[in-house]
């Protein structure tokens, strides 16, 4: 984990045509995905569904899999062309100045764009916040059915995964922890995706 990185950078698991964001859901949810290697009812393409690259952010999210309606952890491989399609379009939850001319224009991509980017603090093993920030993606409408339908090739368990990094960290064998966490690294981004979610590096 690296305390160095840029305030705004996504890390990621990924390879030459994918990469690998993380979701946690029930198990009403997480078994028919599992099994079907995509999302399927009782999951509702209509809800935004958001997608995180960060192991450790999602831990932070379900409190190691331990949250009500969180209890199952999945890794999703997913294509780089997806993902990429997903950021080009992307707005900001929030106004940023630096990023929008100003407040209409906005208002008017985030009405417009089916793609939305939160960047929250990472958080380190015992859930302390740092001083970068961690990458979620939130997809709507044409994003969510093209991620169901096109872009997901593969749906992992890794909640017992999870919960032995937990017991690692509630044992103080934070070493042993750290190792256990999936390798994530800096995603390249062209400079025009960079320029849409407003990333530092």
């Amino acid at each position: 984990m690296d305390v160095s990185a840029p305030p705004r950078q996504i890390r990621a698991s990924y390879d030459d045509s994918t990469v690998v964001v993380y979701q946690a859901y029930s198990p009403e949810i997480a078994e028919p995905a599992l099994a079907a290697g995509t999302f399927v009812s009782p999951f509702k393409r209509e809800r935004m569904t958001w997608i995180k690259p960060s192991f450790l952010w999602m831990m932070y999210r379900c409190g190691w899999a331990r949250k009500p309606g969180q209890e199952r952890v999945l890794a999703i491989t997913m294509t780089r062309t997806g993902f990429e399609w997903a950021l080009a379009r992307a707005c900001l939850s929030h106004y940023v100045p630096e990023l929008y001319s100003d407040r209409r224009a906005w208002t008017q991509r985030l009405r417009t764009s089916p793609v939305r980017i939160q960047w929250d603090p990472e958080r380190d093993l015992y859930h302390r916040p740092l001083n970068h920030r961690s990458l979620q993606v939130g997809l709507g409408g044409e994003a969510v059915d093209a991620y169901v339908d096109a872009w997901i090739t593969e749906i992992r368990d890794v909640t017992d995964q999870a919960r032995r990094i937990h017991e690692l960290v509630i044992a103080g064998q934070l070493s042993a922890a750290g190792d256990a966490l999936p390798v994530e690294r800096p995603y390249p981004l062209s400079t025009e995706i960079s320029a849409v979610i407003g990333t530092g590096g």
